[in-house]
């Protein structure tokens, strides 16, 4: 099944020079389920490279998404997706959440893409050559970049100029959500932080426990892994059994194999949701169970472990079986820009995750801000400044703000990391015992837990109420 909506795309700040296409329309179809959506048709507009200073004069196209066929002129919202790091067609069709509640607000959908991921890239193909071209990947100028879209489409827009906005993304988009009503309250009258880990910063969070279940044999497996890699022969040997497309050649590649593994556990717990989904890969329900299934016994030999170890990588990485080798260099589907997060963390997104190997299941590893600095300027040229967010942003002072959700799932490794507590009346925490990375976001689903289906009934009552505050003062 499929029907039609209507994209709008609009002109963007024409004093800047830059055009974009009338309004056109397109099919949202339904290709793998009833509330997927993938857009067919993409159009950019003009956004200047720097926001806040006046030398340099570029501008470069910006993808966003608008979809109205529910908006009501007279007393609509604009939801508007804080686009995060990668591709926004990917997290428009992973965002359900907007689509369901769209008609019931009366609510246009803005999807914005985040400038130097999918195809909103500054500099074109040369925007990663080096640090003077990343300069302006910063959370301010994305912020900047949503903030002037908005009063450019409520300005084109016939009947737009006095919708309320709301905020929503999840993860770091989920970030961006909280700080653009924090920096644009006049923009925004409020947002939904879903899965926000805005106090997963130094001196904000302390190294806490983290990690999925199977935590006693995943813990054996490491020793398991450095026993096998001290000869040659079991060198080969796990290269085979967890049939890497690259083989092991250096101690370095074992510290990648390490990493890799390690990344793929928290990536699991991030993704455990009650239904099969495809966000990071295509994975059953409930993926964890199906998982561990493998990891029952963490006193088996070292062979046996190993081999188990790989059936159970295979859930994350193959369940589609059309894999005929694993990478160790990817952890996660390609929508993800991996080269511009990367940046991003060696610049002002610097999060601490250290762990203990007692009160979780990983290699014990101290947090070394040295290090991480060093490694980051060998690899962009920069050095990170990591008390520069809770410096602009508030850190846990943050009680003057108001009208922000920070929804997260006890699921989720980045919980730690959320608001878990009511701040005040206006900064309202919302808990998904049963949730793991903003599940709430996602589409409705026959399988959803209770848990969730209550989250999101608690969103939309605090959206509506924000709405009705808004047009008893306009």
């Amino acid at each position: 099944s499929h029907y039609t909506v209507t994209i709008l795309v609009i002109n963007y700040f024409s004093e800047l020079t830059g055009t974009c296409e009338p309004q056109l329309t397109v099919d949202l179809r339904r290709p793998s389920g009833p509330y997927s959506r993938v857009f067919q048709h993409r159009r950019k507009c003009h956004s200047l490279v720097d926001h806040f200073g006046f030398d340099v004069n570029l501008t470069f196209k910006q993808r966003y998404l608008v979809a109205n066929q529910y908006w009501k002129k007279e007393n609509g919202v604009i939801l508007f997706y804080t686009g995060n790091e990668g591709d926004i067609t990917w997290f428009c069709k992973n965002t359900g959440f907007m689509w369901d509640v769209a008609e019931e607000l009366k609510a246009m959908l803005v999807f914005a893409e985040h400038r130097y991921y999918g195809e909103s890239l500054p500099f074109g193909n040369l925007s990663f050559t080096d640090s003077k071209h990343l300069n302006y990947l910063t959370s301010e100028q994305a912020l900047a970049d949503f903030a002037i879209l908005i009063e450019s489409l409520k300005k084109n827009i016939p009947g737009a100029r006095n919708s309320p906005v709301i905020a929503i993304g999840g993860s770091y988009g989920g970030m961006l959500a909280a700080w653009f009503r924090m920096k644009y309250p006049h923009i925004v009258i409020g947002a939904l932080a879903a899965s926000a880990p805005i106090w997963q910063f130094m001196d904000l969070v302390p190294c806490g426990k983290s990690g999925p279940n199977c935590s006693e044999t995943i813990q054996s497996s490491w020793k398991a892994i450095d026993r096998l890699t001290s000869t040659g022969e079991g060198v080969q040997w796990i290269s085979e059994a967890f049939h890497l497309c690259n083989p092991l050649r250096s101690q370095t590649d074992i510290i990648v194999l390490k990493s890799w593994l390690a990344e793929t556990w928290v990536n699991l717990a991030m993704v455990d949701y009650p239904y099969s989904s495809d966000f990071l890969m295509p994975l059953p329900a409930w993926p964890i169970k199906e998982v561990c299934k493998y990891l029952t016994d963490p006193n088996e030999s070292d062979k046996v472990l190993i081999q188990n170890l790989s059936q159970a990588v295979n859930i994350y990485y193959n369940y589609s079986g059309e894999a005929n080798c694993l990478n160790t260099s990817q952890t996660a589907t390609s929508n993800l820009g991996i080269q511009g997060w990367s940046y991003q963390a060696c610049t002002e997104m610097v999060m601490p995750i250290c762990t203990t190997g007692i009160s979780d299941m990983f290699e014990p590893q101290e947090w070394d801000f040295a290090a991480y600095s060093d490694q980051c300027f060998l690899e962009w040229g920069v050095r990170p400044r990591p008390l520069w967010i809770p410096t602009v942003f508030g850190g846990k002072n943050i009680s003057s703000h108001s009208n922000i959700i920070f929804s997260n799932g006890a699921l989720d490794p980045w919980y730690a990391g959320g608001v878990n507590e009511n701040i005040t009346d206006n900064l309202v925490s919302i808990v998904i015992p049963d949730g793991a990375h903003h599940l709430d976001l996602r589409a409705r689903n026959i399988d959803d837990p209770q848990s969730v289906l209550f989250a999101r009934a608690k969103e939309v009552e605090y959206m509506k109420k924000w709405i009705e505050q808004f047009n008893g003062h306009h």
